[in-house]
């Protein structure tokens, strides 16, 4: 074990997200967490403890070389910190372990570090994570409403497939197979997968491209994919206010899960590598939960013990 600086494996790690297709903006994002912990850990060894706040409102002074090697303990008083500070919301500081996880296991498995320290580090609860979202109804009067071709096709790509606004805008036409009803996607990580359409949204798909074999299905600005930012716009234009590409994809989801209760398949279908992640997407819908309670609650109409009438000369026991 060869330890090492934060300003030396920074790199090496951004290296290594380019080396397995993170997206620039994914790897930006990746190396800015990792930059500002190595920065708290150097105020940390050399700095004043009580003008740590100080010091990391400026951040001027503050370098990255330092160890890399930490105790847990230095990762628990980081996000203690960090939750400390007005602009850090739960979601955020989840993002910030998760990226702290990558970086700790790709130290690890270089052998810069014996142990990873971001084993055991308990994820702070996020309240009201439940997310809005769409019920199918609603879902189809949103696309009905929408007069533009393109756009309420991107609108029903989504919902129809699940796929996230990245994945919809790198989709070529040649990734459709008419025959099979899928669509081959590009998801995080450069990872591969096959989701499924259904005829209707296929049939408009192949008006849509017309006689077109290959290219980008949607295409944007000098005829290259589309970008993220204009189905955002689309959103903003059409939908609620409130709902986003991400909320299409989390009606999919629900959708899919109410009807089949299958969640492996809805987490296959989503691309996502934790099961975790999907039970996010997922709710009890009112009419399983009025079932249940129907068939299981000892009150409910049909399924309770009728109640013993206690004789006149009987007094209830104190």
């Amino acid at each position: 074990m060869h330890g090492g600086f934060f300003s030396e494996w920074l790199g090496k790690y951004r290296h290594y997200l380019r080396m397995r297709n993170y997206s620039a903006r994914t790897i930006q994002s990746y190396e800015q967490v990792v930059r500002n912990f190595g920065y708290y850990v150097w105020l940390r060894r050399t700095a004043d403890p009580e003008k740590l706040q100080v010091f990391w409102d400026e951040l001027a002074p503050a370098r990255l070389d330092t160890e890399v090697n930490v105790k847990p303990a230095m990762i628990s008083d980081y996000l203690t910190f960090m939750s400390s500070q007005r602009t850090y919301k739960a979601k955020t500081l989840h993002r910030v372990i998760s990226t702290l996880s990558s970086f700790y296991r790709f130290l690890y498995a270089q052998g810069v570090i014996e142990n990873n320290p971001m084993l055991g580090v308990e994820r702070p609860k996020i309240k009201d994570q439940e997310l809005r979202y769409l019920k199918h109804s609603q879902v189809l009067r949103l696309i009905a409403s929408i007069e533009d071709p393109r756009d309420r096709l991107i609108v029903r790509t989504i919902y129809a497939t699940g796929v996230r606004v990245s994945e919809l805008c790198t989709i070529n036409i040649e990734d459709i197979d008419f025959e099979d009803e899928t669509i081959r996607v590009k998801g995080k990580g450069g990872k591969i997968r096959i989701v499924f359409v259904d005829p209707e949204t296929l049939e408009e798909l192949s008006r849509f491209i017309g006689n077109h074999i290959e290219g980008p299905l949607f295409a944007g600005q000098q005829g290259h994919h589309i970008s993220p930012r204009s189905v955002q716009h689309i959103f903003k234009k059409y939908a609620p206010p409130g709902i986003t590409p991400h909320k299409i994809r989390h009606s999919y989801a629900s959708e899919l899960y109410r009807r089949s209760k299958n969640l492996r398949v809805v987490q296959e279908n989503l691309g996502h590598t934790s099961i975790k992640t999907t039970e996010i997407y997922l709710h009890t819908d009112l009419d399983e939960r009025k079932r249940v309670y129907q068939e299981f609650f000892p009150l409910s109409e049909g399924n309770h013990e009728p109640v013993k009438k206690r004789p006149r000369d009987e007094s209830p026991e104190h």
